[in-house]
């Protein structure tokens, strides 16, 4: 036996850590995609074990990438300390880790000239990523299949982990020319999607990765593909690792006129400050709106703040409205007026996402949109929609215990300040599994900082 054979088969944990190396290849690589599975599964969105899901990993990380991703912290964190941590020179890994975003494994983010990296999640992340590009050797058809079987078999494990929650990832913009003119006046610009591409400091464009994705299992619809809108500091990330083009305003502008045009909806970034993205969705492809078919999350997508009204007396039953609906939040039904059998459109206002598809293909006045009673919540920034979704979803104690010195006032002040909000059975709850290390976090930090992290913005 040669030495790399009998390093290989050295047992783990003797001279070596578990899922270390030996002279460049894993110990022990099923437990290192093992355990990169787990790393994902602690981001807020979740990424539930499967088979399927593990052949994925295997696919898009080497045996090298899945070492590192798996020690990669959920918020940004430099190449330097990045280095310490994993023992790894740093050049090496900041050329190493740069690569990674080249194939939409991990983001990396560039501010005052410096590069901070974080993992990918499954989604927004690296399916998006994945379907996005092209020009490469992945194996699409089989990675389509298998991201097919993931997101959509069994009794959707995955998308009740990424949507279970109140607070989501997207949320619904509606079309102004869909309200009415009083209402028009009252609608904000993080409510706008032209509003958003107007005044974004960046504007890219790159493919459907939902509808490219169903290309390639022979089911995409045909609509447009090149129409994923991303904006801001997310354009600028997007571009600099290949899988966007940019773009001005202007061309944005245009294809969010086209898109209309061909009967999609648009699902924006759920933050109200520096949006990053606009997404062009039909209810055949997307993943968000399959997930509300196909396992009744009606809460998949966060609706706008406007609903969809049926006027009866103008109403012909044509069927319109119910074909071009998204989220299948339409169906036709009979009544009777006068004595005589008539048909006309009924909404389900638990579905409706408020998108104004439905008053856009209407020819007979029959469908208009109003202000619902009470106004949905929408997060402030990035930060805030996570802190709120790891709340829900039982994760408070991965985003804070990940690295619990690296919080800075502000983030820590934040997160006091959406538990404040939350209902006190909520916030007992998220609280709960970090009663034990509770004195060694919060209470250091907050006194570092004199005790005002809570009044932070």
């Amino acid at each position: 036996m040669d030495a790399e054979a009998a390093a290989a088969r050295k047992p783990t944990g003797v001279g070596l850590p578990a899922g270390g190396t030996v002279m460049g290849h894993l110990v022990n690589p099923a437990r290192t995609y093992s355990l990169l599975q787990k790393r994902l599964d602690q981001n807020v969105t979740g990424a539930p074990d499967s088979p399927a899901f593990q052949r994925i990993l295997r696919i898009l990380f080497s045996e090298e990438d899945a070492e590192i991703a798996r020690q990669i912290p959920t918020r940004l964190t430099t190449s330097e300390v990045l280095s310490r941590r994993l023992g790894r020179e740093e050049s090496w890994l900041e050329q190493k880790l740069s690569d990674m975003s080249r194939r939409g494994l991990v983001f990396d983010i560039e501010h005052a000239g410096r590069h901070y990296f974080s993992l990918a999640p499954v989604v927004i992340g690296f399916f998006e990523f994945t379907f996005m590009r092209s020009g490469d050797d992945l194996p699409r058809k089989e990675l389509a299949e298998l991201f097919e079987t993931y997101f959509f078999e069994g009794e959707g494990e995955f998308s009740r982990a990424v949507f279970g929650g109140e607070t989501q990832i997207g949320r619904s913009l509606v079309r102004e020319s869909a309200l009415p003119a009083e209402d028009a006046a009252e609608i904000l610009d993080w409510e706008r999607a032209s509003r958003l591409i107007e005044t974004a400091s960046a504007v890219a464009v790159s493919t459907c990765a939902c509808r490219h994705h169903s290309e390639h299992l022979g089911k995409a619809c045909n609509r447009p593909q090149r129409v994923c809108l991303t904006l801001n500091s997310g354009a600028e990330t997007m571009i600099r690792s290949g899988h966007a083009e940019r773009i001005g305003s202007k061309e944005g502008l245009s294809i969010l006129d086209e898109c209309q045009s061909s009967g999609l909806a648009q699902t924006g970034d759920n933050v109200q400050r520096n949006v990053g993205y606009i997404c062009n969705c039909c209810g055949c492809c997307c993943g968000m709106m399959r997930a509300i078919r196909s396992f009744d999350l009606n809460h998949a997508i966060v609706s706008s703040n406007w609903i969809a009204s049926v006027k009866n007396e103008n109403c012909t039953g044509c069927g319109l409205c119910v074909k071009a609906c998204p989220a299948g939040a339409l169906a036709n039904e009979d009544y009777v007026l006068d004595g005589r059998r008539k048909r006309r459109a009924a909404l389900s206002e638990d579905l409706c996402l408020g998108c104004g598809v439905c008053h856009s293909v209407c020819k007979k006045d029959g469908i208009g949109m109003r202000p619902r009673e009470r106004r949905v919540f929408t997060p402030e920034t990035t930060f805030d929609r996570i802190v709120a979704m790891a709340i829900e979803r039982g994760k408070l104690s991965n985003l804070i215990l990940e690295d619990p010195e690296s919080l800075s006032s502000q983030a820590l002040g934040r997160i006091i300040r959406v538990l404040e909000t939350m209902v006190p059975g909520a916030a007992l709850s998220a609280l709960a599994p970090l009663r034990s290390t509770f004195l060694e976090t919060f209470l250091p930090v907050t006194r570092r900082f004199g005790g005002q992290s809570a009044a932070l913005v």
